[in-house]
């Protein structure tokens, strides 16, 4: 389990715009373990029942509280030298919510990225990116738009259940994925348009940065066993602001690496943190779907403004 620092609690209760009342009653302890947990900073540590509580928490909140929360947690770790800060803190970056499947998506500006093992200079022109995976209440919509097959683990009546709606989308083909995002007027992304998202404009060897910390995603060693919402793991966030992209699901490319075959990104709960490393490659036949394969798509500024 991600652990929730004084710092995150703080940037969450605010992003909800509640009083340490007020939100003391939405997690269930007292205004005084509140007040406790946003003094002590980065030194505490609540109970694993009360991280739960937060966890679900932000997991619940509507779409501009995440947004809110995400912001906030920005400008505080601008505040602690995080060394994501210059690329998070750019006055440029746009936001916006895809008219189609609703997805709020970020801006990766046109410019140079460091791709691949050897850290190759690339180049890449300007695109949007979900900050999230496609989560199965998305996926939902574009079923019940398009008549197109549900997940089997939806059961039988082919709808998604609620305790997951938040939890990225699995058990998709890469012809799954691509006919979502031709429904959306989107693309999946190309494995450098999917890595740099990942690493950034300077290429760190981590979205969060230089060290191999396992506890910023769900990966095996979190023992969790399962896919999480994909809001969980904010202290992981990418340089530009793009949630999961180390663990959780591996995520479905555009890139074909051989016949039939595309290339994924970004490791899943089932995979060591070892794979976690975003310019790592791996792909799968376009027909193969597991408990633990996912994905996000992309967009030109082009198609985001014309709409």
């Amino acid at each position: 389990m991600a652990r929730w620092t004084g710092r995150e609690i703080n940037a969450l209760r605010e992003a909800m715009r509640k009083t340490v009342r007020g939100f003391a009653a939405a997690i269930g302890v007292s205004d005084r373990m509140v007040s406790k947990w946003e003094k002590g900073g980065e030194s505490i540590t609540p109970r694993p029942g009360n991280q739960a509580a937060l966890d679900t928490l932000l997991a619940r909140s509507g779409p501009e509280v995440q947004e809110r929360f995400a912001q906030l947690m920005t400008a505080k770790a601008a505040a602690g030298g995080d060394e994501r800060t210059e690329a998070l803190l750019t006055p440029s970056v746009q936001r916006r919510r895809h008219p189609v499947d609703g997805k709020l998506m970020i801006e990766v500006e046109e410019g140079l990225y460091l791709g691949g093992p050897d850290n190759t200079p690339g180049w890449l022109p300007a695109y949007f990116i979900d900050i999230y995976p496609v989560t199965n209440a998305d996926y939902f919509r574009f079923t019940s738009a398009t008549g197109h097959p549900a997940p089997t683990h939806w059961g039988p009546n082919g709808r998604c259940p609620d305790s997951i709606s938040d939890h990225p989308v699995v058990w998709t083909t890469w012809r799954d994925a691509n006919a979502y995002a031709a429904w959306a007027g989107k693309a999946l992304p190309t494995i450098e348009q999917w890595e740099k998202a990942a690493r950034g404009a300077r290429g760190s060897i981590y979205p969060w940065g230089a060290a191999a910390t396992a506890a910023k995603c769900n990966v095996q060693e979190a023992g969790i066993g399962h896919t999480t919402p994909v809001s969980r793991y904010h202290s992981g966030v990418s340089p530009f602001g793009v949630y999961d992209m180390c663990g959780n699901t591996w995520e479905w490319c555009a890139t074909e690496s051989k016949a039939g075959r595309r290339a994924l990104k970004g490791s899943a709960f089932t995979s060591p943190f070892a794979l976690a490393d975003p310019a790592a490659f791996n792909d799968a036949f376009e027909t193969m779907s597991d408990n633990d394969t996912g994905f996000r798509c992309v967009s030109t500024p082009l198609d985001l403004w014309l709409r």
